[in-house]
């Protein structure tokens, strides 16, 4: 990169080296701005006659240029980019999304020296027009080279930033107490349909059953036919194991448990299942409060019909303490 200093009635188009400041300390145009025709004016206004700016060289990619080229292939799905001041480049939800994020990819990208990248959490919820991730290059200009080998590592290894959709969800709740389902309906629904708002979903179906293995299997296989997005169990007992009534009924109806335990906390005691493509969740405690828990990390993703797996469960270990 070069840099000179030029008459400012010749600088449009230019790059902007250094910030320019008013004499007042009011910061007129920041550092890596490309100068138009009404900052030429108001710099004259100002008094100023002169200005530095910076030019590329051929091996050269402006900061600019950097973030945005990124941004583009980073990406996947309902994900729209808009560029922003000082070589940054924010990606943004289209529509209601789960964030679903190459953690290793991200850390090998973010070990360069040429461009950093933020994202939203891994399995994260995201309303439209939020932002779920933003591109941030080094100031002026980026190494070519660099910057090729970084489109070449994304393009080998895929989108590292997925806005997987979520679209018209089906849940359907299956309340159950040792006693009477209508028991845990009573302590449960409330908060239960709170936390499903906030994920977009108004209109939970729910069935209520006694906790024992022939009501449970009956009302799970009522459920199952509706073909929902996601099934969830909220029981007022805590599974000891898959072999308990739960985990039993579970099985009576052809499930596959995929994973008993998370490293999470609260919502230790979690089980997930599957009835082919149709998840299963259980959580017991978990929906007596709105407050954070595994609930939270494990519906968007299941929403977004992405097929969580038992090592994807034990990755929550990590920011797994949530409260």
């Amino acid at each position: 990169m070069r840099t000179e200093t030029i008459d400012v009635r010749y600088s449009t188009g230019k790059l902007l080296y250094s910030t320019v400041f008013a004499g007042s300390g009011k910061k007129l145009l920041a550092k890596g701005h490309i100068i138009q025709e009404e900052d030429v004016r108001e710099l004259e206004t100002e008094g100023f006659r002169q200005v530095c700016v910076a030019e590329l060289e051929e091996h050269e990619v402006s900061e600019a240029d950097a973030a945005t080229g990124l941004a583009m292939e980073i990406g996947c799905g309902a994900l729209e980019i808009r560029s922003a001041a000082g070589g940054r480049a924010n990606i943004f939800a289209t529509e209601p999304t789960c964030v679903l994020i190459d953690e290793d990819l991200l850390r090998q990208i973010n070990c360069t020296a040429s461009v950093v990248i933020a994202t939203a959490r891994n399995f994260s919820y995201a309303r439209p027009r939020q932002r779920v991730a933003t591109v941030k290059s080094v100031p002026f200009a980026v190494p070519k080279p660099q910057f090729d080998a970084l489109l070449s590592i994304i393009q080998e290894r895929g989108p590292l930033l997925q806005g997987r959709p979520i679209r018209t969800p089906l849940v359907a709740v299956l309340y159950t107490d040792p006693e009477n389902g209508s028991t845990a309906r009573q302590l449960f629904e409330n908060t239960m349909r709170q936390r499903l708002a906030a994920v977009g979903v108004n209109a939970p179906v729910a069935l209520c059953a006694g906790e024992s293995d022939d009501d449970l299997a009956k009302s799970l296989h009522r459920l199952l036919i509706l073909k929902p997005t996601l099934v969830v169990i909220a029981s007022t007992t805590a599974p000891a194991s898959p072999k308990d009534a739960v985990g039993r009924a579970l099985l009576r109806t052809g499930c596959n448990i995929e994973r008993f335990l998370a490293p999470v906390e609260p919502g230790n005691l979690m089980l997930l299942a599957y009835k082919h493509d149709i998840p299963i969740l259980a959580s017991p405690g978990c929906f007596r409060t709105t407050k954070p828990n595994v609930l939270d990390l494990m519906i968007p993703p299941l929403l977004a019909q992405y097929r969580m797996t038992a090592p994807e469960i034990a990755s929550l270990g990590h920011g797994g303490l949530l409260g």
